[in-house]
C-alpha cells in the first residue's frame, strides 16, 4: 500500500524546505519512484562522501493514491485542477464522510503540507510538482510568474513554459503562491516525459537534484555531472523559453479525439486540423508548437500550443 509521505530528509544546517508533489495524478508514477530513489540515496551519501553536507528539509508526499492504486489519472475529479483557495478552505474545513476521494486525498494532503510548513516556520518553501505526459517529445517546466519560481525553473536545463496558469485553474502552482500563503513560497511543475518511459524516472531524479543544487540544499561538487547530461540531452533542440497562446479545452470527454502522433513541441501551421470535438474539426489558431495532446480518455485539456520567445 503506497503511503502519503513518500520520505524526509533534514540536515543539519538551515536552509529551504523542498516539498515535492507526485502523483497528483494516478497514472504519473515516474516521480514517486523518483522520490523513493533520491530518499535512499540521501540516507547513503555521507558513507561514500563524508564530505556531504545537507541545507534545510525534503519531503515527498504522494498525491492521488486511491487512482494510483487503480492506475488511472483520477477516481471522480482531476486532483491537479482543485487547488483554488476557496476550494481548499472548503475541504479543509468539512467533514471527511461528505467529500469525494479526491478531496479527502487532498485534505490529507493539505494536513501534512501544513505540518511541514509549521515545522519550519522560518524557512523558505518550494513545492515542485512532479508530472509526465500521454505525449512523447521532451521535458519541460511550467513557472508562475514570480521570478524565483523561474529562476529555479531555468537551473534544470530543460524549456521554461511561461503563461500556463492564465490557462488552466486550480494547479498546485495557483495555490503555493505568496498571494495564497503568507510565507515566503515559490512553486513550479516539472513534467519528465512520457507516462510510461523508464526514463521519465531518471529525469525526475536529474531534476530534483537540480533543483536541490538551485537552492543551496546540496554543493555542487557534490552533484555528478551524469544528473545534468541527461536533462541537457533530452532538452537538446527545444526552446529555453515559451509562452503559453492556447489552452484548449474540451468539450466533450467521450469524443474529443487528438489526431494521432502529435509529440510534445511539435510545430503545427495556423489552420492545421489537430482534433476532433463534439462533431467539430479542431484546428490550430496560429502558428505554434503543440504541447501535452491528451492521448487518454480522462481530462479536459485537450492541448496547449505554444510560441517561443527564446531558442
Amino acid at each position: 500500500m503506497l503511503l502519503r509521505i513518500i520520505g524526509t530528509f533534514e540536515g543539519q544546517s538551515p536552509g529551504h524546505l523542498l516539498i515535492c508533489t507526485a502523483g497528483l495524478h494516478g497514472n504519473e508514477l515516474a516521480g514517486i519512484k523518483a522520490l523513493e530513489f533520491i530518499f535512499k540515496m540521501l540516507e547513503v551519501e555521507h558513507i561514500t562522501n563524508p564530505d556531504f553536507h545537507f541545507h534545510g528539509r525534503l519531503v515527498g508526499i504522494a498525491g492521488n493514491i486511491q487512482a494510483m492504486e487503480q492506475q488511472k489519472r483520477f477516481i471522480h475529479q482531476d486532483m491537479n485542477r482543485m487547488w483554488m483557495p476557496e476550494n481548499v478552505d472548503r475541504i479543509r474545513n468539512a467533514p471527511p464522510h461528505v467529500l469525494s476521494a479526491e478531496e479527502r486525498e487532498l485534505r490529507d494532503m493539505i494536513h501534512h503540507i501544513d505540518a511541514e510548513i509549521a515545522h519550519l516556520p522560518d524557512a523558505p518553501v518550494v513545492v515542485m510538482d512532479l508530472h509526465t505526459t500521454t505525449a512523447d517529445g521532451g521535458i519541460f517546466c511550467i513557472a508562475t510568474e514570480d521570478p524565483e519560481s523561474v529562476r529555479i525553473a531555468s537551473e534544470l536545463h530543460a524549456p521554461v513554459i511561461l503563461g500556463m496558469l492564465h490557462g488552466i485553474r486550480g494547479t498546485t502552482m495557483h495555490y503555493f503562491r505568496k498571494e495564497v500563503i503568507p510565507r515566503d513560497v515559490t512553486a513550479f511543475a516539472f513534467e519528465a516525459g512520457q507516462h510510461d518511459d523508464p526514463k521519465s524516472i531518471n529525469r525526475s531524479i536529474a531534476a530534483i537534484i537540480a533543483c536541490m543544487r538551485a537552492l543551496d540544499m546540496i554543493d555542487p561538487e557534490h552533484v555528478e555531472t551524469v544528473h545534468d547530461e541527461v536533462l541537457i540531452h533530452d532538452s537538446h533542440g527545444l526552446p529555453r523559453i515559451a509562452e503559453l497562446i492556447q489552452a484548449y479545452q474540451v468539450q466533450d470527454e467521450q469524443t474529443f479525439e487528438i489526431l494521432p502522433d502529435f509529440k510534445n513541441f511539435q510545430l503545427v501551421t495556423k489552420g492545421q486540423l489537430l482534433a476532433h470535438d463534439a462533431g467539430q474539426e479542431i484546428r490550430a489558431i496560429d502558428d505554434g508548437m503543440i504541447l501535452m495532446p491528451r492521448y487518454q480518455k480522462q481530462g479536459d485539456d485537450g492541448y496547449f500550443l505554444l510560441r517561443v520567445l527564446v531558442d
